[in-house]
């Protein structure tokens, strides 16, 4: 099972990869502008319209809750990547540059994904896609709370670890949805 998730895994990142680079031909490197919080607020728009839609049961905006999810994992990388650029850098970044960053958080996240998903068991193929949309959103309070307190917590882990558990629990969701399909 461990070698079909993996395989799941890449093919979900690569197509939000796709999409996150025909995007960056598109606007350019536009998210550089966002602060941390900013992108915190930019997720839980995302995630609070999933659960919207996941109680109402209908939509009256055309972008999927498929769609959504994808928005997820790339807003996580876009966070992880504005963390890992000093202060200075520019807001325009040249599109190898953005791809080989997006390429590293990728990877750093699938090395925690893996040793994750030893340790429970892939228990996330057990769980609800509405479970998953509710623990991403208390993911984003704790987020917005570590951010509210500058970074300075007692024994909690800091807004990346978040981050990064927030996209790999969209990159299950998708690979739910058939996404990852092999």
């Amino acid at each position: 099972m461990e070698n079909q998730t993996q395989q799941q895994y890449d093919r979900v990142i690569a197509q939000c990869r796709t999409l996150f680079l025909a995007k960056t031909h598109d606007y350019g490197t536009a998210w550089r502008i966002l602060r941390l919080p900013s992108i915190t607020d930019q997720l839980y728009i995302k995630a609070q319209r999933i659960r919207s839609i996941q109680e109402k049961g209908t939509q009256l905006v055309a972008d999927g809750v498929e769609d959504e999810f994808v928005a997820i994992v790339n807003y996580c990388l876009i966070a992880l990547m504005q963390q890992q650029l000093p202060p200075d850098a520019p807001l325009d970044l040249e599109p190898a540059a953005v791809a080989r960053a997006y390429d590293e958080q990728v990877a750093a996240n699938r090395a925690l994904l893996f040793a994750k998903n030893h340790d429970y068991g892939e228990a996330w193929r057990q769980m609800r896609i509405e479970s998953i949309t509710d623990i991403i959103l208390m993911k984003l309070h704790r987020t917005k709370q570590i951010e509210d307190l500058g970074g300075q917590t007692k024994v909690s882990e800091g807004v990346e670890a978040n981050y990064r558990d927030m996209l790999n629990y969209a990159v299950f969701v998708l690979i739910k949805m058939g996404m990852g399909k092999l």
